[in-house]
């Protein structure tokens, strides 16, 4: 039996898949390496809940990624049997020459590694996996999928910012992020709900990183996200939109430098800056602190303003999809998110909502409202297995 191994790897974590390869791909296996550094726990789970690993591990034994990976590596050589014929790897920045997924070299990972101020919560731990590889094992077949590659097809005139025209050519314009997300989700409904799929739709990826995606017929067309994962909707601890006049008071008046700054809108901003509590929107709901409460209409607030820039580069709404965690499982985000729609004929059905079924709409609201498991890991698997096949 030939595999296939997906890495999502973060900065604290390593998921992996393991999907079984012959005439179409199989789920076998779903783990993660949580705690890195700190409290390092690995858990693994067949694909049919049975749990296979529960492991604590010292932190000096499991100190960062490669040491990870190492631990990984070493579990599934001896639990799990046939071939790995190749990785596919998460890759959030994929730069401006990149608009599909690209076997993994040594003359591509130098290209993706000076992307690394443009993602530095994601884009270095993405990459170390696929470094720790390469030594041990260059024979193995390795595949970047990228999470800017599904809005390349963008209008330039969309991506383009009104700076002079020669840094565009440089690569410094808006890329969007997520992107593996929004494409699983977009084949998704064409298979659900084939006539709203191949009409106008805003999908909203909720997480700790958080942003929305325009898409017409099934392609994206605009989204919050830009040069970095910080623009757009406020996040766990990313920012989100801010005046860059904001950031030229704090280099020049606060006397901050480049790092600082950069500390501050990745790791300190946020749901945990405002709220002062938490990065988690499930503490945030929790508490009855003013502050939380700041952070939670904000993100509501910032959702409402973002849904309506992207109604209007549509040029109208059919439906309104929500995934990832907070999109998934939060039912009364999804109330006070579908209530900021209700401009749009928006309306939802409480018992549908609090089920979290597939159509949380009411039977006559004027846009649909789904829930839409999103599913990268699977997405992954698929654009590895076609490019090996190929």
């Amino acid at each position: 039996m030939d595999t296939i191994l997906v890495v999502n790897a973060g900065s604290s974590s390593l998921k992996f898949e393991v999907f079984s390869v012959a005439d179409s791909l199989e789920r076998l296996i779903k783990g993660q390496m949580e705690g890195i550094g700190t409290a390092p726990h690995l858990t693994v789970k067949s694909a049919g809940g049975e749990r296979l690993a529960n492991e604590n591990h010292p932190p000096e034994a499991v100190p960062d990624l490669p040491a990870a990976m190492r631990l990984v590596g070493e579990w599934l050589r001896q639990r799990q049997q046939g071939r790995l014929v190749a990785v596919g790897h998460r890759v959030v920045h994929g730069g401006p020459n990149h608009s599909r997924p690209a076997r993994i070299n040594e003359e591509l990972l130098r290209e993706l590694e000076q992307y690394t101020p443009l993602a530095p919560l994601h884009q270095p731990n993405n990459l170390a996996p696929i470094r720790v590889l390469l030594e041990r094992q260059p024979q193995l077949a390795q595949v970047a999928c990228f999470d800017t590659a599904f809005h390349r097809g963008h209008d330039p005139m969309t991506d383009h910012y009104a700076i002079p025209a020669h840094y565009f050519d440089e690569g410094i314009r808006r890329y969007g992020f997520h992107g593996l997300s929004y494409e699983y989700v977009a084949g998704r409904l064409a298979e659900i709900a084939p006539d709203v799929g191949s009409g106008r739709v805003i999908v909203a990826h909720l997480g700790s990183g958080a942003s929305m995606c325009a898409l017409y017929k099934g392609l994206s067309v605009e989204s919050t996200l830009g040069f970095t994962a910080l623009d757009g909707l406020p996040m766990g601890t990313r920012c989100g939109q801010i005046d860059p006049g904001v950031l030229l008071y704090l280099l020049q008046q606060h006397g901050m430098t480049a790092p600082q700054l950069q500390d501050l809108l990745y790791k300190e901003s946020g749901f945990k800056g405002l709220s002062g509590i938490s990065n988690d929107v499930r503490d945030l709901l929790a508490s009855d602190d003013a502050g939380a409460r700041l952070a939670l209409d904000h993100f509501v607030h910032r959702i409402g303003l973002n849904a309506g820039a992207l109604v209007a580069a549509l040029g109208g709404l059919d439906a309104f999809v929500f995934t990832a965690g907070v999109g998934e499982n939060s039912a009364v985000m999804r109330a006070r998110i579908a209530k900021k729609l209700g401009w749009l004929g928006a309306s939802l059905d409480p018992a549908r909502n609090e089920a979290s079924e597939l159509l949380v709409s009411s039977d006559d609201s004027k846009v649909a409202l789904y829930v839409v498991p999103t599913d990268e890991e699977l997405m992954i698997a698929r654009h590895t297995f076609a490019l090996i096949a190929a």
